[in-house]
C-alpha cells in the first residue's frame, strides 16, 4: 500500500472541517472513499490517527503527528511546483486565490475578467472556504493569499483592506423592525430568524453577538444561500442578517426591508491577507496590487 499527498490532504481537511463527512467534500470524494483512505493510513502505520465518537473525530498522538508532518510536507509541495514551473516551456502560470463566499459572490465577479485579459498566461483558481478556515490555511502555508473578514484575528498575518463588508438586518416591509433604523441586535433577539447553515462562519459570528449579549438565536429556518433566506423573509416568515451588498443585489428580486446594525462586529471588512506580501511570488505579488489598485467602492 502507498500513501500520496492526496491523502495527506484529506486528513489536513478533516482536521480542518472536524468532520470526516466535510472532509471528504472538501476533498471532492465520496465519504466511502475518504473513510477507506484514512483506514488504508491506519493500516500502514499500524496505528489509529483517529478516535471516532458520536459527534465527530479527535486526533490520536499519531494522528497529531502525522498533521505535523502532512503540513510541512504541503508546503513543500507548493514550493517544489513553484520552483518547477521555471522548466516549462509556455505554460500558463496558475493563481490560486483562497475567498469566503461573500467575496467570491459578491466583490470578485467584476474583478477576475479584468485580471484575466490583462494576463493572457494566467489561470485563477477560486478557493471557497470559511474565513477561519483560510486564516488557518495561511497560517500553515497551505494558502498564499486570501480573502477574509475582519471578524477573525489576523494579528499574525499581513493583511491589507480591500472592501468594507458591512452586514444588515432584512425583515419583511410589513415588519416591526423595518421602522427602526439603524439598530442595535438586541432590538431584533426577541424576532424569530431565517439563518444560513450552522457551520457557515458569517452565522457562528451572529450567533456569539447573541450570546455575549445573553441570548441564544431562535431559528424558524436554515437554508444553504442569501437567495433563498431573501425570497423566505419577503414572503413574512422571519427576519435574518446578511452582508449589506448581497441584500442590496437581492432586494431588486425580493420585497424585504434592510435595516443597518450597529456595532464594530456588523461594520466588518473585508481583508486581502498572505503571511507576508513582499515573500510571495511575483505572480502573486502582481495579483495583489491588482486586486487593491481595484477595490470594490463602498
Amino acid at each position: 500500500m502507498r500513501f500520496d499527498f492526496f491523502d495527506l490532504q484529506l486528513v489536513l481537511h478533516i482536521i480542518s472541517t472536524g468532520s470526516l463527512t466535510k472532509g471528504a467534500e472538501r476533498s471532492a470524494i465520496s465519504l466511502q472513499a475518504a473513510s477507506e483512505r484514512i483506514k488504508k493510513l491506519e493500516l500502514y502505520f499500524d496505528t489509529p490517527l483517529f478516535i471516532r465518537h458520536s459527534n465527530g473525530l479527535e486526533l490520536t498522538t499519531a494522528g497529531h503527528a502525522l498533521a505535523e508532518h502532512a503540513r510541512r510536507l504541503m508546503k513543500q509541495k507548493a514550493v517544489l511546483e513553484h520552483d518547477m514551473q521555471r522548466f516549462r516551456q509556455q505554460q500558463p502560470e496558475s493563481l490560486t486565490l483562497w475567498c469566503n463566499s461573500s467575496a467570491q459572490s459578491e466583490y470578485l465577479p467584476p474583478l477576475l475578467p479584468q485580471y484575466l485579459m490583462l494576463h493572457p498566461t494566467i489561470n485563477l483558481d477560486l478557493h471557497e472556504a470559511e474565513s477561519s478556515e483560510i486564516v488557518e490555511a495561511l497560517t500553515q502555508g497551505i494558502a498564499r493569499l486570501g480573502l477574509v473578514s475582519s471578524f477573525f484575528d489576523t494579528q499574525h498575518l499581513h493583511t491589507q483592506e480591500f472592501a468594507s463588508d458591512p452586514l444588515v438586518l432584512i425583515c419583511p416591509a410589513e415588519h416591526a423592525l423595518a421602522q427602526q433604523a439603524p439598530l442595535n441586535l438586541i432590538e431584533a433577539l426577541n424576532y424569530g430568524f431565517i439563518g444560513l447553515m450552522p457551520h457557515h462562519s458569517l452565522q457562528q459570528s451572529i450567533e456569539t453577538q447573541a450570546k455575549l449579549l445573553g441570548f441564544n438565536i431562535q431559528y424558524r429556518l436554515r437554508l444553504p444561500n442569501f437567495a433563498a433566506i431573501a425570497e423566505v423573509v419577503a414572503k413574512g416568515v422571519g427576519i435574518a442578517i446578511m452582508p449589506a451588498r448581497a441584500a442590496q443585489r437581492l432586494q431588486a428580486d425580493y420585497a424585504f426591508h434592510t435595516v443597518q446594525l450597529l456595532g464594530a462586529w456588523a461594520n466588518r471588512k473585508l481583508l486581502l491577507a498572505a503571511q507576508d506580501f513582499s515573500q510571495l511570488p511575483l505572480g502573486y505579488q502582481q495579483f495583489a496590487e491588482f486586486l487593491l489598485q481595484h477595490q470594490p467602492a463602498n
